[in-house]
């Protein structure tokens, strides 16, 4: 009974020293006010979490079915993907030897020999040993679980950046994706600006025929037309750089993508984000750095209990016949020791490491802590940009209406002499300049809800 109360005892106390406590999250983690309202500069965005805009599956984002076949050969093609997945088998591996840690080490070393004195002519002698030794570590204070808590830490952190880096690449993939059917559109709205603005140039060549125009009318005119395909050449360059990029990411040579038609995409227009510390819990990285805080939990409890006796119990058996005179056949020795280890004086190295896992695990409080904040930034970014670009191109809308009749009105004044050729080419290059930035502002509309999507943490479905 008294044993009973002494080893009870014992437990409660290494208990209670803290060496075999499970990683729980700390409480005093910032996590209010993680998102500003896009309106108010006094509230903080609280959206339903019902259902959350970062957990819905890709597919069901991005709907392009030319989109969603770029994205599964990136998912299928990339490197630093597969790289991912190697870190996880890896880490796999290594929870495994973590866990053997448990079991005893058994070796075995066949010994034999043979010799002949070769004056007397005797017989040669046979000597044969079959050693197998046996070591046990009794993991009484928690080193080798602590050990292997940590390893299933590392584990979870490998597959949140297996994670994370896979929706890098779906998001990269889109916003690529998106960026080329915006240079397509601008494109396509320059070419069409320059048609009209070689008829302006041919226009005006003929009133100069007629006497009712200098030549120096002619002039801008025509350096407008030149300028406007310049203007061309430059956003077909894009293009090729923008398809090059893309092909990397698909880990292929530089080739043409096929896409669609930039105003025939379909996005969500409604998001809804969760609140706190939950709406985070979906993205990789931040429950990354929380498994690093995790580690570094472990890593305390593995530096406390070096502060404890390290127990050993070995085992040796021998089948031999080297017994002092040759005896055949062999025979069994065997030998069980146990041994106890205190560490009394180490330099300080015992009490230097527990003071250093507890530095890392502040660190690693603090990298989690900010990166939360920052995902909340991101966030409150991604949706700021939203509805300012929304705004923004229903304004450049009624612009483009304007100048649209603005164009039509100089060119018609300009033939009858009620206006300048000056305004007719100013009237002509503020509508394309309107143009080419209502499609900007729809392009980062459409790239605040890939960005939004990333920073909620989407992808991983």
């Amino acid at each position: 009974m008294k044993k009973v109360i002494i080893i009870s005892s014992a437990v409660f106390l290494l208990s209670s020293c803290g060496l075999y406590d499970k990683y729980e999250r700390p409480g005093d983690v910032n996590a209010t006010g993680l998102i500003r309202d896009v309106q108010s500069d006094a509230d903080t965005l609280l959206l339903n979490s019902d259902p959350n805009f970062g957990q819905l599956p890709w597919r069901e984002v991005f709907t392009d079915p030319q989109l969603q076949s770029l994205i599964e050969t990136a998912l299928a093609n990339n490197t630093d993907l597969r790289n991912a997945a190697l870190n996880v088998k890896m880490m796999e591996d290594m929870l495994k030897v973590a866990k053997l840690a448990f079991l005893p080490s058994v070796a075995i070393a066949p010994q034999g020999t043979i010799s002949r004195v070769m004056t007397d002519g005797a017989s040669a002698s046979k000597t044969y040993q079959l050693p197998i030794s046996a070591s046990w570590s009794v993991d009484l204070f928690g080193n080798i679980l602590s050990q292997k808590r940590s390893a299933q830490a590392q584990l979870m952190m490998a597959r949140d950046y297996q994670v994370a880096a896979q929706t890098g690449i779906i998001c990269g993939v889109a916003n690529l994706y998106y960026t080329l059917m915006m240079l397509d559109e601008q494109l396509a709205i320059v070419t069409d600006m320059q048609g009209l603005v070689k008829e302006t140039w041919d226009m005006m060549q003929l009133q100069m025929q007629l006497g009712r125009a200098r030549s120096t009318s002619v002039q801008s005119a025509e350096a407008s037309y030149y300028q406007i395909q310049a203007q061309a050449v430059d956003l077909k360059r894009q293009i090729r750089e923008m398809e090059n990029a893309m092909s990397l990411l698909l880990n292929e040579a530089g080739h043409h993508i096929d896409r669609g038609t930039f105003y025939g995409q379909s996005l969500p227009t409604k998001f809804s984000a969760g609140v706190g510390i939950e709406l985070l819990s979906n993205r990789a990285d931040v429950h990354a750095a929380e498994m690093q805080l995790a580690q570094c939990f472990y890593g305390v409890e593995t530096a406390r209990s070096r502060f404890y006796p390290n127990i050993t119990i070995s085992g040796n058996a021998m089948f031999t016949n080297n017994l002092g005179a040759v005896v055949n056949p062999g025979k069994w020795l065997l030998s069980a020791v146990g041994s106890l280890t205190q560490p009394i004086f180490q330099h300080g190295q015992i009490v230097a490491g527990l003071k250093v896992a507890k530095a890392q695990q502040e660190q690693a409080f603090n990298t989690w802590q900010n990166l939360i904040l920052k995902a909340g930034n991101e966030v409150s970014n991604a949706l700021l940009a939203y509805n300012s670009s929304d705004e923004r191109s229903q304004l450049d809308q009624k612009q483009v209406e304007v100048l649209k009749k603005n164009v039509e009105d100089t060119r018609q004044l300009y033939t009858s002499k009620g206006s300048s050729y000056l305004e007719v080419i100013q009237a002509q290059t503020s509508l394309l300049n309107a143009r080419i930035s209502k499609v900007t502002d729809d392009f980062q509309k459409m790239q605040a809800v890939v960005n939004l999507y990333q920073a909620l943490g989407g992808g991983s479905k």
